[in-house]
Parts: structure tokens; sequence; C-alpha cells
């Protein structure tokens, strides 16, 4: 055989292995890309971020363990544990220190305390918006004090005062509960732009550092790219998080976050839901079921967090209100508490709905979200 003709022969023989070598890595490689389940098309990131989107709208309490993909983060190099210096109550309350001391600091000097004295200490805390009911009974009752002790001198007054506000926060259970052995869920709910994604994103750095495993569930599915935001923070923190398709029932994510929970043994469900307002009877029907669902087996709800945001002042009332009533909060947490020269809403809330504030927003770092101390708030209010 010609030389030539064997040349030619051999370059068509690699140039068809190498083809059907292509071909065939070409077909592996759609094969991988392919979902499992023709029902979800999962895409998992490598930051344990689930974007499941079903077809079929399958009801909450038919939801399968294995419809849930959660991975743990992979680049843990990304995760931000550093722990910042905690932000004092002193350096962060100005305003509200401001708009209260204002006038408390005229009392100081005065030998005696008058009934416009009194008047005008009674109109100070309702400006603070500590509320009219509540700033009536603390002036009652230090009235009261002072002429029991004979305490007549503006500075004697305003440290009755002190001392009463302080009894007004005392003794009340501030700790976010966690049962051990549980798939615990702590709802986080509320009216718009409140703050509640940002607090499930702060609190789940806060569980990581703290040796806890928590999982993010994204049950905000109304507003654009709240899902995002929430995934942003998981990435952050390292939590995990189940999210599902944009105006998708929320019940159904809730449902999906603590099977996946369960599954993988975190311990802490923090779950978010759209914000809404309170005047609407059938969103808050809707949230109603959304805590019923979340309490179902292997769910336990250990935590109904209402986040609201310090700047609304009195508004907040009418909030805490309605959302005790339609499931059963726990507890407040409230935000831009350092922006806000209504601080005196904390003992509004506590007072009027015996709701007790847990965590407060002391500015916008992610160690910013800080415990609530009662010693340490009145203080810097005083001083």
């Amino acid at each position: 055989m010609e030389p030539t003709l064997i040349a030619i022969i051999a370059v068509v023989a690699l140039v068809a292995l190498l083809g059907g070598f292509w071909l065939v890595r070409s077909r592996g490689r759609r094969q991988l890309q392919a979902p499992s389940d023709p029902r979800v098309s999962a895409r998992s990131t490598g930051t344990g971020v689930l974007d499941d989107r079903p077809v079929d709208q399958t009801p909450p309490d038919e939801v399968a363990v294995e419809d849930v993909e959660v991975e743990t983060p992979a680049d843990e190099a990304a995760v931000d544990l550093e722990v910042g210096p905690r932000p004092s109550f002193f350096e962060r309350l100005g305003k509200a220190r401001s708009a209260f001391s204002g006038y408390l600091g005229g009392l100081v000097g005065l030998s005696k305390v008058g009934e416009d004295e009194w008047e005008g200490l009674e109109e100070a805390l309702i400006r603070a918006d500590v509320g009219v009911k509540t700033s009536m009974s603390l002036i009652s009752d230090v009235r009261t004090k002072a002429k029991e002790s004979k305490a007549e001198d503006g500075a004697a007054v305003l440290e009755l005062l002190k001392a009463r506000m302080h009894t007004e926060l005392a003794d009340k259970d501030r700790s976010l509960r966690i049962d051990e052995g549980a798939t615990n869920v702590w709802l986080f709910v509320g009216v718009n732009g409140v703050g509640k994604t940002t607090t499930i994103g702060k609190l789940g750095k806060r569980l990581k550092v703290e040796g806890h495993k928590p999982l993010m569930a994204a049950g905000d599915t109304f507003r654009a790219a709240a899902a995002e935001q929430l995934t942003m923070w998981a990435e952050r923190s390292g939590s995990e998080i189940v999210r599902g398709s944009e105006g998708g029932d929320p019940s159904s994510v809730i449902f999906d976050g603590v099977a996946a929970a369960a599954a993988r043994e975190c311990d802490v469900v923090l779950a978010d839901t759209a914000g809404r307002l309170q005047n609407k009877t059938n969103l808050m029907e809707e949230l109603s079921k959304v805590r019923r669902v979340a309490a179902k087996e292997p769910g336990n709800v250990t935590e109904v967090l209402l986040v609201l945001d310090a700047t609304t002042g009195q508004n907040g009332l009418s909030q805490a209100k309605v959302f005790t009533e339609a499931v059963d909060v726990t507890g407040v947490v409230l935000t831009k508490l350092d922006g806000s020269a209504k601080g005196g809403v904390v003992f509004a809330i506590e007072s009027e709905f015996g709701l007790p504030v847990k965590l407060v927003g002391l500015g916008e770092g992610v160690d910013d979200l800080v415990d609530f101390e009662p010693a340490e708030f009145v203080n810097a209010l005083f001083e």
C-alpha cells in the first residue's frame, strides 16, 4: 500500500476517534445537568442554597423530605464569623437621650418640684413615646413614693423616676428559647420595611458563633429579591437556606425548611415571612396558617418574634396588638433604636402588652443586634 494512502487512513481514524470521545463527553455533561426529579429543578450553588421551583402546587402536609436538598456551605473561607465589639447603649442612644433628658436637666437644680414640674415630667415621658397610660402610671407611682420619702428636690425626684423605670422593665424572661434535641422554629413577623430579613441574617451569624446549626427558610415569597437578600446573609454566616419560587405558597417553604432542618440536624430554623399590614384580615389569617404549618412535626415553634421599627413609636403598639392575636407573639425585636428619639416605646410595649423586648438594633453592622439590657437602657436615657 502506498505510504500516502496509509497516512490519509491514519488521519481519518484519528479524527473519528476524537469526535467519538467529544460526543460521549458532551452527552455525559448534559446528563449531569439534568434534574433528577421531574417535578423540581434544584440548583445547588455550593453555598447551601436550594432554589426549588415545583411545577405542581403540593399541599404543605404532603411535602416529602426527599424533595428538599440542602448543602452545607463549601467555601468556609467566605464565612464571616469574626465577632466585633458589642455596641454601647449609652453611645448609640444619643437621640433618645436628647429627647428625654432635655426637660429632665432643668429639674436637677430645683429645690422643690411643684405641680407644673410634675405635669412637665409626665409630658416629657409622653413625648418620648412612653405612652399616655404608662406615663401617667409611672408619674403617679413616683409622686406617691416622693411623698412617702419626703423627697422634694428635683435631683431626688429624678432618682425615684429612674428607679421606677428600672422596676418597670425588671423580672422579664428575655432569653431566646432553644429546646435541646428539637427542630426549633423561630418565626419572624411584622409589617413591611421593619428589618425582618436583616434581623434573621444577623441572628444566623450569632447562632453559628454560639455553636448552633441554623437553617434559614425564605418564607417571604412576595417581595422582590427577599430570597436573594436572605441567601447573601446565609453565605456570610455559613448557614443553610431553603427557598421557594417567587409568588409561591409561604407555608410550603416553611414546611420544607423544617423538614430539611430535621434531616440535616439543624437545631434552629429562622423562618422569614412576608411583611403585611396589620389591618389586612386575609393576610393575617395567612400568617396564622404559616404559624400552624411551622408547628407540624417535626417543627417545634419556640419563638414568634415581632419585629418593630423603633422610629415608628406609638404606631408599633397597634401592630403589636394585632400580630399577638394572630400568631401568639413571644417577644419583640426593636430595630433602629439608635436612630430614634422614641425609645420610650419600650415601656409602652412591655406595660400594655406584657411582651418582653428581647433584641434591639443599635446600628447597621452585623454585630449591632444585641440582647436588650433594661438597666443599661434606662441608665443611658438619664446619663
